[in-house]
């Protein structure tokens, strides 16, 4: 991984505390606890998840708000897109440029969202070294078997950009014997094929294998798509040992239409910016190549040890608006050890997990930047019974960084920046009956300036200080037998938050006005009501509401709202099962108003508010599937994206009104 320039005693005395610490509260905690083999209760209403602790666990039983989007919900909706999937679930604010969406957790703007809310597939990191948005659109849904939210920070079980929440997509592993096939069709000339298929090869070897390809001319002119993938997995289960292997290959090319001005989107949104140069040949063309592997093996009934191998490489080649080429290259090399415990008490299950995370990435523009950026990190977590009700989780992480950067124009002779951060994190999580669950968390957060951030900031500035911060929340859940009631209320401070303030002074050879800041402090507040009712045995009612207080606690904006960040946003819908065969299923959102990104001074006005419909008719008969959905239902014009400008703000149209006929058959 390299050589870090730190004094290697002084840090390995403060990882060796923080790791001593948590433990030894973990074992006093538990040291009067007598070891039962009887297995815990557990409500029939827990789920399985992975995203809290790094490891199986249940929803109820920790100090987080956790939502779980399963198969069977994906399916209801209609949906056609994890984009879809995730619009206004749990607080989530979209961003989209219509080039690929981002999404912003705990209020921030979409320019921040890819570094603040952090991305993993399978627990592999999907979020870039470059400031760049994952390609969360390259996994198809018919490979995906649920997706967990976590909402809030999670600094110390996933270190850097785990600042607003976590996401992390499972897809279906081969523990069964069949597949599927998929076709659909809809407006703007769009056309998708899926198929997957899994199996067994012997009684320890099983495979799984899916493919999908997708194309249409999009909603706005000369934003047409060509987009593939590929995956591959071989898994082994052998007593206590598993061992997977798997490859994917995923292929976006897309045409670029361009930011519209105030008047040119008023007139047609549909339109693309042919005011530029280079608009009508202007690109983008996305080839990623990933790998992973793990290995797990079970050394006792409290003990296991496992590891994982991910690697991705990534080549992006497209031409501006403007004109100005584009090869760029970047990869990602992670190795994740860990150990997990998971011991049997009289009070109920000590759990121990604890691990290093070592990454080396490496991104090579064509306008001759470059970085080579490793991170090495440790963490430890404990989640300590203190009776068969109450629970408290404690942890901590340590994260040293490096970047070897060069730029043509800031750093012609290159410079290496190093830098450390830490998080902690105490909870308490206390479960008086099987439907009802309390909880109180503080973790610590911490995010690292990125390639693109480090080499574009004002003169003076040798690199930027990450970004620290705290989130503090509460949280109430009630699940008696046909209700699901969830409450959080927080609180997230950061400092030195990473952002681009156009009012900056421009770098050294800048093309373009502003610069990267470490900005003056802010803090989000904000609330969170989730709720779903089983009203009958054919009807299911739900609805969600999201209010964030996100402005400026310091400096020269001082009391402004923080920008694109909604104080209101909320979701509804309606599921009927008319008969066996038949289900009805639909859905409203609602983004309220926001500034415009980029606006910290408040200047302009605010975006208007608005509301999404989308309905959905699913047919189901034996091993056939069909559904007929029908995004943006009422045609609400509104902008999905946006970028303030003294002179001249820029402006990227939502979606209009979309039909999509999907068709399936599972063998």
């Amino acid at each position: 991984m390299g050589t870090f320039s730190y004094n290697k005693s002084y840090k390995l005395s403060k990882l060796t505390i923080l790791i001593s610490s948590v433990l030894t509260l973990s074992v006093v905690s538990s040291s009067a606890m007598a070891i039962n083999t009887d297995e815990s209760q557990e409500n029939s209403v827990d789920e399985v998840i992975t995203v809290i602790g790094r490891s199986v666990n249940t929803p109820l039983n920790i100090a987080a708000n956790v939502n779980i989007i399963d198969s069977a919900q994906i399916e209801m909706s209609g949906a056609t897109s994890l984009t879809e999937v995730l619009r206004g679930q749990s607080g989530i604010q979209v961003s989209d440029s219509n080039s690929g969406a981002v999404f912003a957790m705990r209020g921030f703007s979409g320019s921040q969202a890819a570094s603040n809310t952090l991305i993993l597939l399978d627990g592999r990191r999907l979020n870039n070294i470059d400031v760049a948005a994952p390609s969360i659109n390259a996994i198809p849904l018919n490979q995906i078997e649920r997706v967990e939210i976590l909402s809030g920070s999670a600094g110390v079980l996933y270190g850097d950009q785990a600042v607003g929440g976590v996401i992390n997509i499972i897809t279906k592993a081969p523990t069964g014997t069949g597949g599927s096939i998929q076709l659909s069709g809809g407006s703007f000339n769009t056309y998708e094929g899926k198929a997957d298929v899994s199996g067994a090869i012997n009684d320890t070897w099983r495979y799984y294998a899916a493919v999908s390809h997708n194309r249409g001319d999009n909603y706005r002119d000369h934003n047409a798509n060509k987009t593939s993938s590929v995956l591959g997995r071989l898994q082994y289960e052998d007593g206590p040992q598993d061992f997977f292997v798997e490859t994917s290959y995923y292929d976006n090319d897309r045409e670029l239409a361009g930011a519209l001005t105030e008047e040119q989107i008023e007139e047609n949104p549909r339109q693309s910016n042919a005011t530029l140069p280079d608009a009508a040949d202007a690109y983008m063309h996305e080839m990623t190549t990933a790998a992973r592997s793990g290995y797990k093996y079970q050394l006792s009934d409290e003990w296991s040890l496992g590891a994982d191998i991910n690697y991705s490489d990534t080549l992006i080649t497209g031409l501006s608006e403007w004109g100005t080429s584009r090869k760029d290259t970047r990869s990602l090399l992670e190795f994740t050890p860990k150990a997990v415990a998971n011991i049997a008490t009289d009070n109920g299950d000590l759990k121990i997990v604890t691990g290093i995370d070592l990454s080396r990435g490496e991104s090579e523009f064509g306008s001759g930047r470059g970085n080579v950026q490793k991170q090495a990190s440790a963490y430890v977590q404990a989640t300590v019974p203190l009776s068969k009700t109450l629970s408290y989780v404690v942890g901590g992480r340590y994260a040293e960084v490096t970047d070897d950067l060069v730029d043509p124009d800031v750093y012609i002779n290159g410079i290496e920046l190093d830098q450390d951060a830490h998080a902690f994190e105490l909870g308490l999580n206390y479960r008086p009956t099987s439907s009802h669950r309390f909880y109180l968390r503080a973790d610590d957060n911490f995010r690292f300036a990125k390639v693109d951030e480090q080499a574009y900031t004002s003169p003076g500035v040798i690199g930027l200080n990450p970004q620290t911060g705290r989130s503090y929340e509460a949280g109430w859940d009630w699940t008696p037998k046909s209700h699901t009631l969830r409450l959080s209320v927080y609180r997230l401070d950061l400092e030195d938050e990473i952002v681009f303030d156009s009012s900056a002074e421009t770098p050294i050879g800048g093309g373009y006005p502003g610069a990267n800041i470490n900005a003056d402090a802010s803090r989000r507040y904000g609330v969170s009501a989730d709720w779903d009712w089983q009203l009958t045995d054919k009807v299911q009612v739900g609805g969600e509401y999201n209010y964030i207080d996100a402005e400026f606690t310091e400096g020269l904006n001082e009391g402004k709202q923080l920008s694109w960040v909604a104080e209101h946003t909320g979701r509804g819908y309606l599921s009927i099962d008319a008969n066996q065969n038949w289900q009805v299923f639909t859905e409203v959102a609602y983004t309220g108003e926001r500034f415009i990104e980029g606006d910290n001074s408040n200047a302009a006005p605010k975006l208007d508010a608005y509301w999404l419909t989308n309905l959905a008719i699913n047919y189901t008969n034996d091993a056939w599937l069909a559904s007929f959905r029908v995004d943006n239902l009422l045609d609400e014009q509104y902008v999905s994206s946006g970028y303030y400008s003294s002179w001249g703000s820029g402006y990227y149209a939502g979606t209009g009104r979309a039909l999509r006929l999907t068709a399936s058959y599972r063998f």
